[in-house]
């Protein structure tokens, strides 16, 4: 299934996306899609509606988080050797965690805001992989029975905040920096989350092309090893890291984003996204 959420901000109606593509209100049925709709038990509950009798969802609405209902966003750094190397920094031992605040999280073609004082503003398109039942150090090969499934998402990141000190947090966190979706794919259409290739354009150049085969630490690993330190929710993410291209890697001299620029980025059967830079308000 693909599931998703449609309408104004803060006023979302649930969709599912049906064989053609097409957008289908799943409001009739339900409120909104949450965390707990995200459990095996809710989730068998959404597969018996067959999304052809839903109404179509007439125009193109804006996109929201998929689903209501995340408690945390997990980051993994430096998950890929090759982009791990673009920063001058080695290969990590073992995963690099960081958390985003619920505040950065917005829909997935939304504005990114660049922050006051911004002057580096840079992009990472990463795996989403989404909780659907409680994880608890669990083991690698249980992990992936808590997936719900995946979403594409982009880890913007304020280079300049991120490198003034040995915390992330600041770099990372700032509101519009974890774009969700467009939709909520469940794990059964992603046989393989080690498969799939994954890009990002700026104002129409591609910048980053890789594929999550090459990553450090997998999907499997990732949910393990996160569940021995913190307890893992319905609706929680985990963000998986970025391949080579990012904009401070770029030679010879880094390329940050500006007002007026467009990103755009996918991930293949996760759907695509797409974003325009703007400035703080006021």
């Amino acid at each position: 299934m693909k599931l998703c959420q449609f309408g104004d901000p803060n006023r979302e109606k649930p969709g599912m996306i049906d064989g053609q593509g097409r957008l289908r209100d799943l409001s009739g049925l339900r409120d909104a899609l949450t965390a707990d709709d995200l459990s095996p038990a809710g989730l068998a509950a959404l597969a018996a509606i067959d999304p052809e009798s839903l109404p179509l969802v007439p125009g193109t609405p804006r996109l929201g988080v998929p689903y209501q209902g995340i408690s945390k966003v997990v980051c993994i750094g430096l998950n890929y050797s090759d982009h791990a190397a673009e920063t001058g920094l080695p290969s990590p031992s073992e995963p690099i965690i960081f958390l985003k605040p619920t505040t950065a999280i917005c829909g997935p073609n939304d504005d990114t805001v660049q922050p006051r004082h911004s002057t580096k503003l840079d992009w990472e398109v990463e795996l989403a992989v989404v909780i659907g039942s409680q994880a608890r150090c669990v083991s690698e090969e249980r992990a992936l029975d808590h997936v719900a499934g995946y979403c594409v998402m982009n880890d913007v990141s304020e280079r300049a905040f991120q490198m003034q000190s040995s915390q992330w947090d600041k770099g990372k966190g700032c509101d519009s920096f974890a774009p969700i979706g467009p939709w909520l794919v469940t794990a059964d259409e992603v046989p393989d989350p080690q498969a799939l290739d994954m890009w990002l354009d700026v104002n129409g150049r591609r910048m980053q092309s890789g594929n999550t085969r090459t990553m450090i630490f997998g999907v499997a690993t990732l949910v393990s090893y996160c569940s021995a330190y913190m307890t893992l929710r319905p609706g929680d993410v985990i963000a998986t890291g970025t391949p080579p291209g990012v904009g401070m890697g770029m030679k010879p001299e880094p390329v940050w984003l500006k007002p007026g620029d467009e990103v755009a980025l996918g991930i293949e059967r996760l759907g695509q996204q797409r974003q325009r830079v703007v400035s703080w308000p006021g």
